[in-house]
């Protein structure tokens, strides 16, 4: 078996990464590890091949750069044959207003990475997978793409354009037998919601919510979200008529606007 798997040096990455090296441990399993931290990515690999003997290729890379991850994706096929599974998991959030001139930079960023860096990652990938005539495509999403939340237009807009660009791929894929899911968490305990100050509502730790991703990748999910209790809380979403949700929102609470490095 053989994963990639981007934004792997943290948070829902690295989760997934070691509860697949936990649940092939011992086994015929390679993964594929993308970040943009080089020592984080080394850390890892050290950590789950030595604990569960199994293989790593790490590839420290932005996923940005669409020439850099179509390198690392050339370099893993040719090393080791075609992915039965990419995840696309490398993703940021920050507190974005648009009234601030300077926060049109973290728009971007926010929008490259979320968006095009599930493209970039997919796109190496495709041709490989047909010729095999199977393989499967995840992109992580998240609940905060089914309505706009104050405070967070950037990541809200990038989440809602993951989860259409992921139903457009999906149904683009079908007739090649390359599936993809759709994961859309709810908050998970991560150094990306450590930052936030307000009640997170069924707030799962990322390696529970990693065994719940694999599962629901294992089944071939096209859309699911996790934790089940977000997932009533999204439907519910989705049929509030505006002036409600308006009204609703207007004291909700904003994720803070810092600095983050990967501007």
């Amino acid at each position: 078996m053989k994963v990639f798997i981007t934004g792997a040096s943290s948070g829902i990455g690295e989760a997934l990464a070691t509860e697949y090296a936990k649940r092939h441990k011992n086994k015929n399993i390679i993964l594929g590890l993308v970040a943009r931290r080089s020592e984080h990515l080394q850390n890892l690999k050290n950590a789950l091949e030595n604990t569960y003997n199994i293989k790593c290729a790490i590839y420290p890379l932005d996923v940005r750069d669409s020439k850099a991850l179509a390198t690392a994706a050339d370099e893993f096929i040719q090393q080791f044959g075609t992915p039965d599974i990419v995840i696309a998991c490398a993703g940021v959030s920050r507190g974005t207003l648009t009234e601030h001139q300077e926060d049109i930079t973290a728009f971007q960023a926010v929008m490259d990475i979320n968006v095009m860096g599930l493209v970039h990652t997919f796109q190496p990938f495709i041709a490989a997978m047909r010729a095999t005539g199977h393989g499967q495509l995840v992109g992580i999403a998240s609940v905060a793409g089914v309505r706009g939340l104050p405070g967070a237009g950037a990541y809200s807009a990038s989440k809602a354009a993951a989860i259409s660009y992921l139903e457009s791929l999906r149904v683009e894929m079908a007739a090649s037998n390359i599936a993809v899911t759709t994961i859309a968490p709810g908050y998970i305990r991560t150094p990306m919601t450590d930052v936030n100050t307000y009640k997170m509502p069924f707030l799962m730790d990322a390696d529970v919510a990693a065994v719940k991703f694999v599962r629901s990748i294992e089944h071939k999910r096209r859309f699911v979200v996790i934790p089940w209790q977000m997932g009533w809380v999204a439907k519910f979403m989705r049929f509030i008529p505006p002036f409600l949700w308006d009204f609703a929102m207007k004291k909700a609470p904003y994720k803070p606007r810092l600095n983050w490095d990967w501007l």
